[in-house]
């Protein structure tokens, strides 16, 4: 995949906007249904993270690691607070796969009190 340059490739990495979304009460009834990609750094992860996620720091997602990822799963990015998730959802859609965010990030997983690993 080529990189974009100029204003557009430089706007799709900005943490505005919308993209596909998921609520982590939603998205709680059936993780596995997805492949969960946290976006978040190697210590974020580390401290904390949804089960069955990946790490996959989001100056890391590269083709290579791109071209790594499963295709027979929708992928759910996350990140603290769907600020990071944005940019990696929409590199992932680019690249043609159904990808969407967690709405609101491990901040709103947490208020919930949702399952952890760390």
């Amino acid at each position: 995949m080529a990189i974009k340059t100029g204003i557009s490739g430089w706007f799709s990495w900005l943490p505005f906007g919308q993209v596909p979304s998921i609520t982590a009460a939603y998205a709680v009834r059936d993780l596995q249904q997805y492949q969960l990609i946290d976006v978040r750094t190697r210590q974020e992860f580390n401290k904390s993270h949804i089960p069955g996620a990946i790490s996959i720091p989001l100056h890391n997602l590269k083709n290579n690691r791109i071209n790594e990822l499963p295709t027979d799963k929708p992928i759910l990015c996350i990140c603290l607070s769907a600020h990071r998730s944005k940019p990696a959802t929409r590199k992932l859609i680019k690249a043609g796969f159904n990808a969407m965010e967690l709405k609101g990030g491990m901040l709103a997983w947490w208020k919930l009190n949702l399952p952890l690993e760390n």
